[in-house]
């Protein structure tokens, strides 16, 4: 585990894990399709998580566009939230690293809005929609980064990474943004 502290005293943290089991945090982000429906990889184990009342609230919100957000309830998971996001898939949204940046902005922007303190995220678009992990990481910290500082209610982020590979990709982008950190 890393946690990189904001001069703000905001906290990001990289962990290993699954999303569908951070007690902690008051949202987690679905890494979704536009339907909002359950998939594979992350949308699939947040859907089974959370049970059928998820997909019946959220097919109300799709479709949705490619960087958008909805916010659902959380249902059977530990949280109180779900935030479903469209990421961009590689090489066919374009510009795709302006895309995956907004919707991790988008999506921190919803959770303020709506007085959420914590937020765990996926690595959005890195499965079926192809966006290589490498480049994500490098994306989605620096908009994190830039984003977090202008919130009001947002206090901590946690990238809970599913696979090692993903992991060490997300700690060596925030060691190439801020420098330095230690793993906990």
């Amino acid at each position: 585990m890393v946690r990189y502290k904001l001069p703000d005293g905001k906290v990001l943290e990289l962990v290993r894990g699954d999303i569908t089991k951070q007690r902690d945090l008051r949202a987690i982000v679905n890494s979704a399709n536009s339907r909002l429906t359950p998939g594979g990889g992350v949308s699939g184990a947040i859907h089974r998580a959370a049970g059928p009342q998820l997909q019946e609230e959220a097919k109300r919100y799709a479709p949705i566009r490619v960087s958008e957000c909805v916010i659902t309830g959380a249902y059977n998971l530990p949280n109180d939230y779900v935030i479903h996001c469209l990421g961009p898939v590689y090489g066919r949204d374009e510009p795709s690293d302006v895309f995956l940046a907004k919707t991790y902005e988008n999506a921190l922007r919803l959770a303020d809005e709506r007085g959420i303190e914590s937020v765990g995220f996926p690595s959005i678009s890195t499965g079926i929609f192809g966006y290589p992990v490498d480049e994500a990481a490098k994306v989605a910290l620096r908009s994190i980064l830039e984003t977090l500082p202008k919130l009001k209610n947002v206090k901590k982020v946690r990238m809970v990474l599913w696979g090692e590979d993903s992991y060490r990709a997300y700690v060596n982008a925030l060691k190439e943004l801020v420098g330095e950190v230690e793993e906990i």
